[in-house]
């Protein structure tokens, strides 16, 4: 079904577009949360595979960023609530459980982080396992999320396994990103260490982007018209054969950068230790625009448009106005710490 079908009739101007706005702003606070937070909930996954001497070196890689990236969860939800009050309800109230979970893991994560800085050395390990496990429950639970969002709230025996998996594949791609960092912001035995948990994700992340690009359309005729249907199914070709170009090439750096680092050659290791990073995010961003595609104009597949969900135009215009105040306040501060933090990890110290 075409898009422009599910207008309600007689719908035009701002009531037609401004709906439009906002899901494209909740959209860009939900990917940019996914990549910035999603690399340092991965670093949390590997925190415990790690030496006790590599722990610090790893929190002092996402130290600077981690808890602003938390901001853009916080923006994005903020968005549905105000603008789409209808699709709120009826998500949050379905994932009452995952998103429980979620926000146990976030903040044992935010306790972890805190108390590792304060206590003896003999019982820093201690708040490391707790910020390990925050980081791997929070992973799991918005990869859950994920899948019952993507089966309709599917609360049968298949549809919970499913959303399992989903789980699983999300931390995996989580686990990816983080392990690509550490490749760009660490050196020595880390960056080596780094390089195999990439290789070992890598393979989970695939895992799950064709489990979600196969699901999608099976659980929704809608869907399955929409990437099927000729020419659709042409014009949309690019982009799973460019997300399995990104993994292919994701390999090749992986494989370039384990053989500098057996040869030593550092140059090589400093040259392309991007690379990873690079094909990670580039993964992340094809598979958000495929499901966003997926879904859209859908907030609950085959059940709430944003049109049927948006608050009325007068309040969604007064927000517009404090969104886009917001929001390049959010981009100015978050580019401006990445650039003063830019480079590779030093030594934690605490003063």
């Amino acid at each position: 079904m075409n898009p422009v079908d599910l207008v309600p009739a007689g719908l035009t101007g701002a009531a037609f577009w401004l709906p439009l706005i906002f899901v494209c702003l909740m959209g860009l606070a939900m990917l940019l949360y996914v990549i910035l937070d999603g690399y340092d909930l991965g670093v949390g996954i590997w925190l415990q595979r790690a030496e006790p001497a590599q722990r610090d070196r790893m929190i002092a890689a996402i130290g600077p960023f981690w808890d602003a990236n938390e901001t853009w969860l916080v923006l994005g939800v903020g968005l549905l609530l105000v603008a789409f009050p209808l699709a709120h309800g009826v998500i949050l109230g379905a994932l009452y459980l995952p998103v429980a979970l979620m926000l146990v893991g976030l903040i044992l994560r935010g306790v972890a982080f805190d108390f590792r800085a304060k206590v003896k050395s003999e019982k820093k390990a201690r708040w490391d396992l707790a910020f390990h496990a925050g980081s791997l429950l929070a992973s799991l639970a918005q990869g859950t999320m994920l899948g019952q969002l993507i089966t309709g709230f599917d609360a049968s025996p298949a549809g919970l396994l499913f959303s399992i998996f989903i789980g699983l594949g999300l931390a995996a791609g989580y686990a990816l990103l983080g392990a690509s960092w550490l490749i760009l912001k660490t050196e020595g035995a880390l960056q080596l260490r780094a390089l195999r948990w990439a290789r070992l994700s890598a393979w989970g992340t695939g895992a799950g982007i064709a489990a979600v690009s196969i699901a999608t359309p099976l659980v929704s005729p809608s869907i399955f018209a929409k990437w099927f249907s000729l020419p659709q199914f042409f014009a949309l070709l690019p982009i799973p054969l460019a997300s399995l170009a990104m993994f292919v090439l994701l390999q090749v750096f992986l494989s370039r950068l384990k053989v500098d680092a057996g040869s030593g050659n550092a140059n090589g290791l400093r040259r392309w230790s991007w690379g990873p990073f690079a094909c990670s995010v580039s993964l992340f961003v094809l598979a958000f625009f495929g499901l966003a595609y997926s879904l859209f104009p859908y907030l609950v597949p085959d059940r709430i448009t944003i049109w049927n969900a948006a608050a009325a135009p007068e309040s969604l215009m007064v927000m517009l106005v404090g969104a886009l105040l917001v929001l390049p306040a959010i981009l100015g501060y978050t580019a401006f710490a990445y650039r003063v933090f830019r480079g590779k990890a030093s030594d934690l110290h605490y003063g």
